[in-house]
């Protein structure tokens, strides 16, 4: 068992850091569309697997999947604007186990159709998977002819679900439009403890059009990390199973009930550790919720 962790979690985790790991307890969430349960703790990729062709790095990230995996976790986001982060991803899961469910998701990143379906072949190249679980319009470029594309690859059995994303609180009213608009199956955009502007009503729709959320920059790019530093959890905090700071942000987000999954991204297997324990143990209530937030006000 690692030792750095605490002994109060090890006994909720214990199973779930072996092979023989208890997956029922992880906090799973249920794709609207589909009645398809995801644990919901996910993966991004942006800048943390952007490391080219340097090997060293490239292996360090195959541990980093590797203790992903191990905790159960499945959704991994990733993009064609994420530099060499497909490729390097694609490296990463062929040097681990096949012993483990992916859920896949990219995006298609080009204001030239043509162009995208090329880019998506390419990624499905480049992850070295036969079809994706999730393809999304990347920040809604071109997202009229890209999702009519989208719509046929569902239609044709070649991806399972079609969404879009959007970032660091940007185009929030076309991004309510297209939810609006179309038949979407997930919708990825910011939201964490201090960014909480869909709280106000992108959340809301979601939930009301079952659209399934997948938060991004859940620690608002490691600056909510700078925030806290040398500063204590809350004597609260371990009432709800939370040992860490990670946990805390992450329990945060996925316990509002219109989130489907978080997706940090680190380079580091034992911050990979810490973000993935939100998944076991006790969520916060509403009223705890707001304690998080004024907790972090206050700081």
């Amino acid at each position: 068992m690692l030792s750095f962790l605490s002994s109060n979690f090890c006994k909720i985790a214990k199973a779930n850091t072996s092979n023989t790991k208890k997956k029922a307890e992880i906090v799973k969430r249920t794709i609207h569309s589909s009645k398809e349960n995801i644990p919901a703790i996910g993966m991004g990729t942006w800048l943390t697997f952007d490391v080219g062709h340097n090997t060293k790095n490239i292996l360090a990230r195959s541990q980093v999947l590797k203790t992903f995996f191990d905790y159960g976790g499945e959704l991994i986001d990733s993009s064609p604007m994420y530099g060499t982060s497909e490729r390097v991803l694609g490296k990463c899961l062929a040097k681990i186990s096949r012993d483990f469910n992916l859920f896949s998701a990219t995006k298609v990143w080009t204001p030239n159709t043509w162009h995208g379906v090329q880019q998506m072949k390419n990624s499905k190249k480049l992850w070295n998977i036969d079809n994706f679980n999730l393809i999304q319009v990347h920040n809604l470029v071109n997202y009229e002819n890209h999702l009519e594309n989208l719509f046929q690859l569902k239609e044709d059995k070649k991806i399972n679900y079609v969404g879009v994303t959007t970032s660091h609180g940007w185009r929030h009213t076309k991004t309510i439009e297209i939810m609006k608009k179309y038949d979407l199956d997930f919708v990825q955009f910011t939201y964490n403890i201090v960014d909480r502007e869909a709280e106000s009503y992108l959340l809301k729709l979601a939930y009301e059009k079952k659209i399934s959320v997948i938060a991004n920059r859940p620690f608002q790019g490691g600056n909510l990390f700078n925030l806290i530093k040398n500063k204590e959890l809350p004597m609260w905090a371990k009432d709800y199973d939370i040992f860490n700071w990670a946990s805390f942000f992450l329990k945060y987000i996925i316990s509002n009930k219109a989130v489907t999954c978080a997706i940090p991204a680190t380079t580091q297997t034992n911050h990979m550790h810490q973000n993935m324990q939100a998944m076991y143990g006790r969520l916060p209530d509403y009223k705890t919720r707001e304690n998080m937030s004024q907790y972090i006000k206050n700081i």
